[in-house]
Parts: structure tokens; C-alpha cells; sequence
């Protein structure tokens, strides 16, 4: 049986398309990776500024140049271009201002995570510095079990880990470390 050319010219693109067919393959998880929209925000935003009030007054003021909002298994905000957050009074006074270079709002946990070079000044000019904290919104505290280096008018205190009020007034150093200057009363001896 001879062939002639025709009948191979069109037989080469019958055979070319069963190749193809049979090649295909259609792996479930590969197409739901491709076409899924989880590692999408579903809301993104510029200069965004976020008020939380109680009461009609201002209690926590958070502002982000960038923020993405998540949603899946964890619902979560992230703000990659860093976050500046003012805590206020009663009288609507800016008490402690808290920023870093990156946040992200764990926002189904009620927990906010500051990393990378985060610094946190409250109203009686105290300064804490660290690499990464944690603010529990529903129990007002922040913390970290990094390095911590806290400045005050007297002296500079570092040490391991952290935990205080969320407006920085009242903290703890949880492993202290370096020279920590103690004031002495002067004690008196009554003599009867």
C-alpha cells in the first residue's frame, strides 16, 4: 500500500491532535491553584486612616500608607509599608503613639503584630524599641519576648521580652539585662 503525499498531509494533523489530547492532563489541585483568588486582598487601600471610638470619642487612631485586607481561614489586615497608631485620653489627647515598618491585624484573634524596627513613646517621653510586638486589643496589653530597649530621662534599660499596658505606662522587663541605677532613701534611726 502506497501513500501518497495528500493522504499524509492530512493525516499528520489528525495524529498531531490526538497527541495533544492524550497528553493533557488535569490535575484538580493544579487548576484551583491557578484560579484561586486566596492569596488576593479582598479590599486594598491608600493612606488609610482607622478610627476606633468608645462612646463617640476617639480611643485609638491607626494609620497605614498601604493596607490589604484578607479573608479565608484567618480574616487579616496587612499594612506592608508600615503603621502608625495614637492612643488617646479621655480628653482626646494623643498619650502614646506606637509605629513600625510592617503590621499585620489578626483581626478574627483581636491581635495586632508590629515587626521591624518598632517604637512605641508614651506621654512622659519613655521609649521603647523593639524588633516585633504583639498588641492584644482585647486585653489592652502589648508584649514581645525579643530584644527590648526602653529610654527614659534617667537611664536606658534593656533586657528580653516585654509586657505592659497598651498606652506604655506601666511595663516589665521580663529578663533585665545592663547597669540599672537604684535610688537609696536615706533611712533614720530614731533612738528612744
Amino acid at each position: 500500500m502506497i501513500l501518497s503525499f495528500s493522504s499524509i498531509v492530512k493525516t499528520i494533523p489528525i495524529i498531531f491532535i490526538i497527541g495533544i489530547v492524550c497528553s493533557c492532563k488535569n490535575d484538580i489541585n493544579e487548576v484551583n491553584a491557578l484560579t484561586s483568588n486566596a492569596n488576593q486582598p479582598i479590599r486594598t487601600g491608600k493612606n488609610i486612616e482607622l478610627i476606633y471610638s468608645e462612646k463617640g470619642n476617639t480611643k485609638i487612631k491607626v494609620k497605614a500608607p498601604e493596607m490589604e485586607e484578607y479573608e479565608g481561614e484567618e480574616s487579616y489586615m496587612e499594612m506592608i509599608k508600615g503603621i502608625e497608631v495614637l492612643f488617646y485620653d479621655s480628653l482626646q489627647k494623643v498619650t502614646t503613639t506606637l509605629t513600625s515598618n510592617y503590621a499585620i491585624n489578626r483581626l478574627d484573634k483581636n491581635i495586632m503584630e508590629a515587626k521591624n524596627d518598632v517604637v512605641v513613646v508614651n506621654e512622659k517621653g519613655e521609649r521603647l524599641n523593639t524588633e516585633h510586638l504583639i498588641w492584644r486589643q482585647d486585653s489592652a496589653k502589648i508584649y514581645t519576648n525579643e530584644f527590648v530597649k526602653i529610654t527614659t530621662a534617667d537611664e536606658i534599660l534593656m533586657g528580653e521580652g516585654l509586657v505592659a499596658n497598651e498606652d506604655f505606662t506601666k511595663y516589665k522587663i521580663l529578663k533585665i539585662k545592663g547597669i540599672i541605677n537604684i535610688k537609696e532613701e536615706n533611712d533614720t534611726i530614731q533612738k528612744k
